[in-house]
């Protein structure tokens, strides 16, 4: 079932295992004379000039538990034929020999279900450690426990009785790796509990080859050494961290790495944490050390670890796991010479696929890549810089999605209301909000009603859609960074680039500019694109709308393609309704979904939309592709690669629209796809081969099916006139320097904003455990009455307080202050509470936090940073107000500590106190240190900051 999970192939296992034997023979007899011609001639700057090992962590781990029969059997169906199987070899109590992630079990199995009364409580490496151990067990002992997830954000849909603990034996009898390596982590611990690992290990040698086996401590390899033979397995030190220490020789893993010359005495290659090679400093990589050059030199092999496609990894790879492959092998500089990786499919086709490319690769899949706002997620959406990174990035149409000022100018960006893309949170023209119920029941500041001079003044803000459920964020450094362009700036940008093949230009809500705004859309886009000198040009225009009128009112003005857009996610199509497509649309797009359909994440089969448009001859692309694994099934192996190739050569799209270019762009280049035999990692997944193999405790429920897209969808009444709107005088922009009617300053309403993203971004740290409890029972839980009380007071008791819409200060105090109060008050239960109690509590915060949230977007004050990001910001403005630096804070901060450990608490009260009188409160967290949050002076000044 396994094996059948990628489309099958059988003539590639011949062929490839053909001349790999044939490969092995002749390299036996060239080695000895030949081995530094070939390290000459060859791509690769590995330390022989073969390419790089990938080595599957307890098997395909990134997606099952680790070390699990479907682990290790789903490499083969995934990954390079050549890849090696890892075992964490651990001992039972009668000295047998099993693949397990760790000496203690806790974490990985149903141990403590299974023996609650048998947690124990040893020394390990001169830690005391409360667990379950494997030495308390006997290997029969271990028959009822079954391994789990060991990652908590990982799906335990996989987590069953069928995932039984097995032996180093069965491992290797039922997998007949092509390599196999054995992980000894806790050497000395057993030897602690009269249990040697070297005789395990010399004796299962007689029946089980071990080609490789690594340990971090320095004793087990001068006990061990030699006593293999010449035939036995490469020796591989393993560093940890470098401020970890050694056992044997009390020497810190930093101090060894200086001394290769010693490990070259005893192993013949090192594995290292990836950190090692690429530093990394606030989630960006600073320049590679030498560490692999170094180790080279001395002789050693490098073996990275660390790599998974579902851990963070450095800005700079856009969540990329392919990239970041890539920089550790296809670099200019060096290249390790093995993976240690949870996700051995990613790791094979970055080295088989991928590498050695070059920017002048040839293309080998032919379909377009669209930008989404441009480089949206490397750059603030629709700006220069996203254009531009782009173009770069090897696009071949970029987009503008057409908004329209209050002076009729078109411009680029993704929403026609600002706040969404922009960061308006200090702008002066927050009085221009207003509720437009064709868009949404909520204010917001809208295009329309701001001239385009005025929105040049706004500061862009990056796109972070996954920030607040999964604290994942976009490339921080340069979140405002850019500006907006209008349409004629957009189309000169794409007509000076000689690689872009054309531009898409997206058009919505042209009706209601017309008929409310009295600006016309269409024929902004159409003057605009005549007046950069379009009408005759070579690059392709395509204008998109999912608006059939819009579309039939360009094509009776113009030739230039056009898209039709369907924003519903469908299963089918009527021919009815594609004929009336055909009439006005040259290409459609429709969303990912459309084609394959998921539930809980998991994809639950393939429509046939795409065939049934192109037999139509109606190109079709698909929107929106993204990097962050969190957007896709776990079908796709967290890697957007796999994503990008099963909707291209196995649904066959003609085009991918893409926040991340540069991932599909690569794709275009693979040079797999030139093969006659496609590799197994190259290959479309199937559809719902995964839930083949969900525990049935564990599969999605049934749902409703997507509807059926009929020609009722498609007909549309003609796009109306434009209507003359009514002149007005815009109000002018909110004053930065007078008082509000209740007298509180700016700094006061500044200060209630801070107060309230430091409450969220505390609850978000504070819900941050319980994430994925939440999304697996917190439907079942609800809020309690207390918060359901508050959540009905805050809304009637803002919707009373709008009456006076200029003492917004005054909106914040009261049921908001009591929420903010409750939220504060809250968090610090959480870890002390029942588990049903404490399930209602989450709920009813998060509940509470979105009635909040709501009141800053009817006013215009939600922002588009991350909670952590205002708080870093509003904490500068603090101490800039208050005059200190963070140095200054910090040893005011200590000795108030002393004092109060000298018990000369009258000094550390007035420390406190003259703290709170410039904006800063100091908190005492029970278990943690001292730390400080922005708040309203105790004796306010006035300011203008």
């Amino acid at each position: 079932m396994i094996t059948s999970y990628m489309q099958d192939n059988p003539s590639m296992f011949v062929s490839r295992a053909s001349k790999f034997l044939l490969s092995v023979l002749v390299l036996i007899q060239l080695l000895p004379t030949q081995l530094l011609a070939q390290r000459s001639k060859s791509p690769w700057q590995t330390l022989t000039g073969e390419a790089p090992l990938v080595i599957a962590r307890g098997g395909f781990s990134g997606l099952f538990p680790d070390s699990s029969f479907n682990a290790y059997s789903f490499v083969a169906s995934t990954s390079a034929p050549d890849a090696v199987l890892w075992c964490d070899v651990q001992l039972t109590k009668d000295g047998v020999g099993i693949c397990f992630p760790y000496v203690t079990m806790y974490n990985d199995s149903n141990v403590q279900d299974a023996y609650p009364k048998k947690k124990n409580s040893y020394l390990l490496n001169g830690v005391p450690t409360q667990d379950w151990f494997t030495v308390d067990f006997t290997s029969r002992d271990l028959n009822t426990v079954f391994l789990t997830r060991g990652v908590l954000s990982r799906s335990n849909a996989f987590d069953n009785t069928q995932n039984v603990i097995s032996t180093v034996q069965e491992v290797a009898s039922e997998f007949k790796p092509a390599g196999f390596w054995l992980n000894v982590q806790h050497d000395a611990f057993y030897t602690q509990h009269n249990l040697s690992m070297s005789s395990f290990l010399l004796t299962v040698s007689k029946t089980v080859i071990i080609d490789y086996l690594s340990s971090p401590e320095v004793s087990f390899f001068r006990n061990i050494g030699g006593r293999f033979g010449k035939t036995g397995p490469k020796f591989v030190f393993r560093f940890l961290d470098k401020d970890d220490v050694e056992v044997s020789t009390n020497q810190t893993y930093g101090s060894l790495m200086k001394n290769l010359t010693f490990i070259k005495t005893f192993a013949s290659g090192v594995l290292v944490p990836k950190s090692y090679i690429w530093p990394v400093k606030d989630q960006y990589l600073l320049p590679h050390t030498s560490f692999v050059r170094d180790a080279h030199t001395a002789g050693l092999q490098v073996y990275g670890s660390g790599f998974a496609n579902d851990f963070d990894i450095a800005y700079n790879y856009s969540y990329d796991p392919l990239a970041e492959y890539l920089s550790f092998m296809d670099n200019g500089d060096f290249s390790v010479d093995g993976f240690l990786s949870d996700f051995p499919s990613t790791a094979s086709s970055a080295v088989d696929c991928f590498s050695h490319l070059g920017s002048n690769a040839s293309t080998q899949v032919d379909f377009l890549v669209i930008s989404k706002n441009g480089a949206n997620g490397d750059y603030p959406g629709s700006t220069d810089l996203a254009y531009t990174k782009a173009i770069k990035d090897g696009a071949d149409i970029i987009d503008c999605a057409v908004q329209m000022s209050s002076d009729g100018i078109p411009f680029c960006l993704n929403s026609t209301n600002l706040g969404e893309s922009m960061n308006i949170v200090q702008t002066p023209f927050r009085n221009r909000s207003a509720t437009v119920p064709e868009f949404n029941s909520l204010a917001g500041l809208y295009s329309f009603n701001l001239a385009w001079s005025e929105i040049q003044t706004l500061t862009p803000a990056i796109s972070n859609p996954y920030s607040r459920n999964f604290h994942m964020f976009r490339n921080p450094r340069e979140r405002s960074s850019g500006k907006l362009v209008s349409l004629s700036e957009f189309l000169n940008l794409a007509n000076n680039s000689s690689s872009l093949v054309g531009v898409l230009i997206n058009v919505e809500h042209a009706a209601y500019l017309r008929e409310k705004q009295g600006l016309d859309v269409v024929k902004a886009v159409l003057d605009t694109l005549k007046e950069s000198g379009y009408s005759y040009a070579t690059k392709r225009v395509m204008i998109q709308s999912s608006n059939s009128s819009v579309l039939v009112d360009i094509k009776k003005q113009s030739r230039y393609e056009t898209v039709y857009q369907v924003e519903e996610t469908i299963r089918d199509i009527q021919d009815s309704a594609i004929q009336d497509i055909k009439k006005f649309a040259d290409a459609v797009v429709v969303g990912r979904f459309s084609l394959y359909p998921i539930s809980a994440s998991f994809i639950t089969g393939q429509t046939n939309l795409v065939e049934r448009l192109q037999k139509f001859k109606l190109p079709v692309y698909v929107e929106t592709f993204r990097n962050e694994f969190v957007s896709q099934a776990y079908d796709f192996l967290s890697d957007a690669t796999v994503e990008i190739n099963t909707h291209v050569t196995g649904a066959g799209v003609s085009g991918t629209i893409t926040e991340f270019p540069l991932t599909a762009a690569r794709y275009k280049r693979n040079r797999c796809m030139a093969r006659k035999d496609t590799p197994v990692y190259m290959i479309p997944v199937r559809p719902a081969g995964l839930l083949e193999i969900v525990s049935p405790t564990f599969l999605p429920p049934a749902e409703a099916p997507n509807p059926v897209f009929t020609d009722a969808d498609v007909t549309e009444p003609p796009l109306p006139p434009v209507t003359a709107k009514a002149p007005t005088t815009s109000p002018g922009p909110l004053p930065t320097d007078k008082k509000a009617p209740n007298g509180q300053t700016r700094v006061t309403l500044s200060v209630f904003l801070s107060a309230f993203d430091v409450t969220l971004q505390d609850l978000d740290d504070a819900l941050l455990p319980y994430r994925e409890a939440m999304s697996e029972d917190g439907g079942k839980a609800e809020p309690t009455s207390e918060a359901k009380d508050m959540i009905i007071k805050l809304k009637s008791e803002f919707d009373a307080k709008m009456s006076d819409d200029l003492n917004t200060a005054h909106i914040f105090t009261g049921e908001y202050d009591r929420a903010l109060k409750f939220i504060n008050s809250s968090v610090g239960k959480l870890e002390n509470m029942q588990e049903k109690e404490r399930m209602s509590l989450l709920v009813s915060l998060v509940e509470i936090e979105r009635g909040a949230r709501k009141v800053l977007e009817v006013l215009g004050l939600l922002t588009t940073l991350s909670y952590a990001e205002i708080l870093k910001e509003m904490k500068q403005k603090t101490l800039t107000r208050a005059g200190l630096s963070e140095q200054d804070l910090s040893q005011l901060v200590q000795e108030r500590i002393m004092a109060r450990k000298n018990k000369e608490f009258e000094k550390s009260d007035v420390i406190r106190a003259e703290l709170a009188a410039k904006g800063i409160a100091l908190m005492d967290v029970v278990g943690k240190e001292t730390v400080w949050r922005p708040c309203l002076p105790s004796q306010a000044t006035n300011s203008s900051d």
